[in-house]
């Protein structure tokens, strides 16, 4: 996206999720001082914005996010109400679009993991009763309120329902069965499930293994199938940061809390036919081969990406450190470029550009792009050298910076705070509440300027947050993304498999709430989003007003300062 103050275990991980978004946007600002909430009004082009103040604005966001579904758009579906539901909770059809697309997402993604075909080939139907079983029990003991178990179980028939009407599920799991076949069992499922009344996780279990058996009776579907379904649909019933891990997602989640990985080191989006390179790692395997960023992958080993479809392109893009795998780049006004790439372990730096942008002022910058277990040390080596360079003030940026580790986040801000609570964390558990301190040895009194925007997401929050409420610099952008949940990462006995769920809410300094509110800056750059044609990266040469306005006010503070 947690851990109490102790070190990161895989039997027992928790960490703030990483929430990735990606709305690139070409943007022009002006710059206002102000305290007060920016009122950003919702587009079609920003889905972030202020509460509803007609119903035509709610059915503009609708009939967007209806496109993205006819086009099998899931991915940008799922982000579109993700974020049009953070400003209008209110609205019910909002919240029923967001929990279709995530189920069309889920499933998408799973069935073109290879780690999970795996799972539906070998596990035995008692083998996938024992992973919901112990699915609910976590959740039992760790989610941060009491689950409502009737509820986890209809989200998991809807699961179920949906997968039985699309394409990749049917000629997965029922070849031979006949339209009318299915269609009189997903009527059979709904009268099931309304009909039962399930009051914990016991009756959960058996209401499931009762639908599996009928599943199996009528479709000839193999239970393990029908099971698993009703699993990821429980954990996606508690909230939108909650989810089931397939083998590879829990190995990649693993891999961004180490900092590295094996792959091609790039950034991927993934479009409806191909998949963008938002970023290249310096250095690695991608960025030796010649790709660029805002290249395009249009093929895999020689198949079309248009043909796997985006996700099991990038899935194939995966494999054991050393094999070499064979991409189709598409760039801007040039032939087609087809490079071998040879997959390594690629180590991810969270501090990225450290430098001075006014040697003669000391005025430097560095970039934060992740919270992870590496950060606080990529920090002190970044801020040791620009020390030694002339460092007088700090611009520190987190913009599009989506989180991490919550100990990362303390350990950074405890290098700027010297005293006093940094974040407090509280759950249904009492194990959840704690009390994170600065230390005043080590502390550096540079002053410091933080860089937020709309996707500055939780642990990104609890250190803008920190360094305001204890008046420790000026924070400047936009309204953070408004993350306030902390998550545990649980790999399962029963399973290679994972569950994520949330375990606590965190607050500020001040006990106020992050969650849905984010972070207001001292200094509300106001920009002005509109969507980059085609997709493409901002241009390198694009102003960047919020920096600009960090600059200025680095150097008005240089100037008062003796």
């Amino acid at each position: 996206m947690t851990l109490p103050p102790s070190a990161l275990t895989r039997s027992l991980a928790c960490f703030l999720t990483l929430v990735l978004l990606s709305w690139p946007a070409v943007a022009t600002a002006q710059v206002a001082n102000s305290t007060e909430p920016l009122p950003n009004p919702v587009s079609a082009e920003s889905g972030r914005g202020q509460f509803p103040t007609s119903l035509a604005e709610v059915e503009q966001l609708l009939q967007l996010g209806e496109k993205f579904e006819q086009e099998q758009r899931w991915s940008d579906a799922l982000l579109h109400y993700e974020q049009a539901i953070k400003s209008y909770p209110e609205s019910p059809q909002l919240e029923q679009r967001l929990t279709l697309a995530r189920v069309h997402y889920d499933l998408a993604r799973r069935y073109h993991d290879t780690s999970y075909l795996d799972v539906l080939q070998t596990m035995k139907p008692q083998e996938a009763l024992d992973v919901y079983t112990e699915v609910l029990l976590k959740i039992h003991s760790h989610y941060v309120s009491e689950p409502d178990w009737q509820e986890l179980v209809r989200l998991g028939s809807v699961q179920l329902d949906v997968a039985l009407s699309q394409p990749l599920f049917v000629q997965k799991n029922l070849p031979a069965a006949s339209s009318q076949d299915v269609a009189a069992f997903r009527s059979e499922l709904s009268r099931l499930v309304a009909g039962s009344q399930v009051r914990d996780r016991h009756s959960a279990r058996q209401l499931v293994f009762q639908v599996a058996q009928s599943a199996e009776r009528r479709l000839q579907l193999a239970p393990t199938a029908v099971i698993l379904e009703f699993t990821s649909g429980a954990t996606s019933a508690l909230d939108m940061y909650s989810a089931f891990l397939t083998p590879h997602q829990l190995d990649d989640l693993f891999s961004q809390i180490e900092g590295n990985f094996v792959g091609l080191g790039v950034e991927l989006k993934l479009e409806p036919r191909e998949l963008l390179v938002v970023h290249v790692i310096p250095g690695g395997p991608a960025a030796q081969a010649g790709i660029l960023s805002g290249d395009r992958i249009v093929a895999v080993n020689g198949h079309s990406t248009e043909t796997l479809g985006s996700e099991g392109a990038a899935d194939r893009l995966k494999g054991p450190e050393g094999s070499t795998v064979q991409v189709t780049i598409r760039r801007a006004d040039a032939a087609d470029l087809v490079v071998q790439v040879t997959r390594k372990r690629v180590e991810v730096p969270s501090v990225d550009g450290a430098r001075l942008l006014d040697p003669q002022l000391g005025v430097a910058y560095l970039r934060l792009t992740s919270f992870q277990k590496t950060t606080s040390r990529d920090v002190d080596t970044a801020l040791w050298s620009l020390y030694r360079q002339g460092m007088r003030i700090l611009i520190m940026d987190l913009r599009g910076n989506p989180g991490g580790l919550l100990n990362a986040a303390v350990e950074v801000a405890d290098k700027f705070v010297t005293d006093g609570t940094l974040v407090s964390t509280r759950g249904r558990s009492r194990r959840e509440d704690f009390d994170y301190q600065a230390h005043r040895v080590g502390t550096w009194r540079v002053p410091l300027i933080v860089l937020i925007d709309g996707d500055s997401a939780s642990a990104s929050e609890i250190f803008a947050a920190a360094i305001q409420d204890h008046g420790r610099g000026t924070v400047v952008g936009q309204r953070s993304y408004g993350k306030g949940s902390v998550q545990g990462i649980f790999p399962l006995n029963s399973s290679r498999a994972g569950v994520r769920l949330t375990t606590a809410k965190f607050y500020a300094p001040s006990g106020r709430p992050i969650s849905l509110q984010g972070v207001q800056p001292h200094v509300a750059v106001q920009v002005a989003a509109k969507p980059v044609a085609d997709g493409q990266p901002q241009p390198p040469d694009q102003p960047d007003a919020t920096l600009e306005s960090a600059v200025r006010v680095a150097r008005q503070q240089v100037a008062r300062r003796p």
